[in-house]
């Protein structure tokens, strides 16, 4: 199997799909599978891999962060007639993805789609309401062509046969790292770094934007009870359009410490009591997966993955999206009950675990042979 995988993200870009694909492609190397990756440049500069071919690119209109690329033609077909790829895979519905695909239909070579991003739920955010039907419309032609369509949860397939954006849609899951996210490593150090003096740490991470419902975190902390909130403090992991605006606040009681990984960002999902993640658009929800198995109870938006990775009352709450009376209700719960919180977060951790990196990527793979196996049997 020779993968040819186009994305209009990839490493060292910080979003969820950016590190998926640099988890997936180290697993095809540890698995002697070959691949070429065709991705925009990055604005830093960063070592060049023999298997990744980066183009010119432009920022994003609505997450400068993120690369466009602007695909040359002859180079990438000169590239794919010397790679020879068994198998197409496309990431993003963008630039390079087009350009993938269309080299797919072109040499007839099996094509899947894997689809990240809920594009639709981001509008509202933006003031864009108008193109939601544009987007389906678009969505529906773009993923017509491929074999199978790949999505992070039960929740996101749900949502796109119901806009019948194609018939053959798979789960491809998300896991975690067990080792590098563990309660294990819980820290003094934290509190000491940022002078944190309260009982309690109630913990964010994630891109600061208006589809992450950020503003809601901030909401509810400053909505609980005063004799919980006086015990309690706010820690605000991520960096993001809103980072400016929200961290001039002026509260002793809140810390935003932008972009965090590493040992850091471990220490301090250990070091906190609960994760509170109110987003509504997400596909999966990976820091939500981290937090747990770092031993986090999850207060999490009844919405989009998220609700797929938390049940009611078992390692944490869900709660109706935007309804910040229910989740200022559910946090100073879990606050205030120390033997509750401990309980959901053992829970937690032990969902956690079972998700394991290499299970997804085995059964991932097994479904790419099953695809190619049926294609050619359909070509015969």
């Amino acid at each position: 199997m020779r993968i040819a995988i186009f994305s209009d993200t990839y490493a060292p870009e910080v979003n969820g799909v950016a590190r998926t694909l640099k988890r997936y492609v180290t697993y095809l190397e540890k698995v002697g599978i070959d691949y070429k990756l065709f991705v925009p440049e990055s604005s830093n500069p960063i070592p060049a891999v023999p298997q990744v071919e980066r183009f010119t690119s432009i920022p994003f209109v609505l997450y400068p962060e993120c690369r466009m690329a602007l695909p040359n033609p002859i180079y990438i077909n000169e590239t794919l007639k010397a790679f020879q790829p068994t198998l197409i895979h496309v990431t993003t519905p963008f630039n390079l993805g087009l350009y993938g695909t269309h080299y797919g239909k072109k040499h007839n070579i099996p094509m899947i789609a894997s689809y990240h991003t809920n594009f639709d739920d981001y509008l509202e955010y933006y003031h864009l309401q108008f193109m939601q039907k544009w987007i389906w419309k678009y969505m529906t032609w773009f993923h017509r062509p491929f074999e199978k369509v790949y999505v992070p949860s039960a929740t996101t397939k749900d949502k796109l046969l119901t806009n019948n954006v194609h018939p053959n849609i798979d789960i491809w899951g998300r896991g975690v790292n067990h080792i590098e996210f563990t309660p294990e490593k819980k820290s003094n150090r934290i509190r000491d770094k940022y002078q944190i003096k309260e009982k309690n740490i109630l913990l964010y991470v994630g891109r600061l934007s208006p589809e992450k419902d950020i503003r809601i975190v901030l909401e509810t902390f400053h909505s609980l009870p005063e004799e919980i909130k006086t015990n309690t403090h706010l820690i605000i992991v991520g960096d993001g359009p809103l980072y400016k605006s929200l961290s001039t606040s002026e509260s002793n009681q809140i810390t935003f410490t932008g972009f965090l990984e590493g040992e850091e960002l471990a220490e301090i999902y250990a070091s906190s009591d609960v994760f509170l993640f109110p987003s509504p658009t997400e596909t999966f929800g990976n820091v939500v997966l981290e937090a747990q198995a770092s031993g986090l109870p999850v207060i999490g938006a009844n919405a989009g993955g998220v609700k797929n990775l938390i049940k009611e009352g078992h390692a944490g709450f869900l709660c109706e999206p935007k309804n910040v009376d229910e989740f200022v209700r559910k946090t100073a719960r879990l606050l205030v009950q120390d033997e509750l919180r401990e309980v959901l977060g053992k829970q937690a951790r032990e969902f956690a675990l079972e998700q394991t990196w290499d299970r997804i990527f085995e059964r991932l793979i097994l479904s790419f042979k099953d695809t190619l196996i049926t294609k050619d049997r359909y070509s015969a």
